[in-house]
């Protein structure tokens, strides 16, 4: 199976997208996933680079200079109060420095607003070469694989995707025979991570967990392989695997490697990954 790898931003959050990308060539991945859309979380970093042209510019010659190419962008919440015409121009971002995918996620508890939403960000995305990829989220209000496949069905839009967080999906009860019925034209990446099997009984437990602490593939408790053997076999991973405690103490650049390191023992081997000491 031939798997390429990108770099997912939330995984070194504290690297600009011109940092991240130097260090996931170095690291060995095959992409870069950024985050330009600023969404003011605590603790964000800005990296709006439609607003920040030096960064902006930074980022694509890091790009031209690694060879690396940017995979997707994040994240496109819907909510109740936010016009999707806002992502219009990190839209633009996005095609300029060659991502072809947008990652969105449903915010809101009114049903056919967000899908009316989720629609129209399908519409304005398309211009672009762009997909937008749906992602339930335990803590989102589409909180299942079922959930968001009822959106993608029911907005019948050409440029969508669904995008399956291994952590998520764990938490949100799914079924892996669930992601056999997905059509796969709707597949383009999956996040790759692994976690702790006890699932939280708090929402703020889960936030900070997802946030801060997921774990090498295969020292989790994660039902990795069932979800893998459902997956094309050059399915696109994105390892999203932060982990505070560990970069702190191994150095952000020690740390991507090993998230690396991990998902290739796993996939290639099948055996649990031998965190280093």
């Amino acid at each position: 199976m031939n798997h390429p790898f990108s770099l997912a931003h939330l995984t070194a959050l504290e690297c600009a997208p011109p940092e991240l990308t130097y260090l996931a060539a170095q690291a060995g991945y095959d992409f870069v996933s950024i985050r330009p859309i600023y969404m003011g979380l605590p603790n964000e970093p800005n990296y709006d680079l439609a607003n920040n042209k030096a960064m902006f510019k930074e980022t694509k010659l890091a790009l031209q200079q690694t060879g690396l190419s940017v995979y997707d962008i994040e994240l496109a919440r819907i909510n109740d109060d936010i016009d999707p015409l806002i992502y219009e121009p990190a839209f633009e971002v996005a095609a300029e420095l060659g991502a072809k995918h947008v990652l969105s996620s449903i915010w809101t508890d009114d049903t056919e607003l967000g899908r009316e939403k989720f629609a129209q960000l399908c519409d304005i995305a398309r211009p672009y070469g762009l997909t937008i990829n749906l992602e339930s989220v335990p803590i989102a209000s589409v909180r299942t694989l079922k959930g968001a496949i009822h959106v993608l069905e029911d907005v019948k839009r050409e440029n969508v995707g669904l995008m399956i967080d291994a952590h998520h999906f764990h938490r949100a009860h799914d079924c892996v025979d669930d992601i056999k019925s997905i059509p796969k034209e709707w597949l383009h990446y999956f996040h790759l991570c692994d976690a702790q099997k006890e699932i939280p009984t708090s929402k703020e437990e889960m936030t900070r967990i997802l946030r801060e602490e997921r774990l090498y593939i295969g020292e989790g408790g994660l039902p990795l392989k069932g979800m893998l053997t459902c997956l094309p076999d050059d399915m696109v991973f994105s390892l999203e695997m932060p982990n505070r405690q560990r970069t702190k103490e191994l150095g952000t650049f020690e740390y991507i490697k090993q998230c690396l390191a991990s998902a290739k023992t796993f996939i290639e081997k099948g055996n649990t990954y031998a965190v280093k000491k």
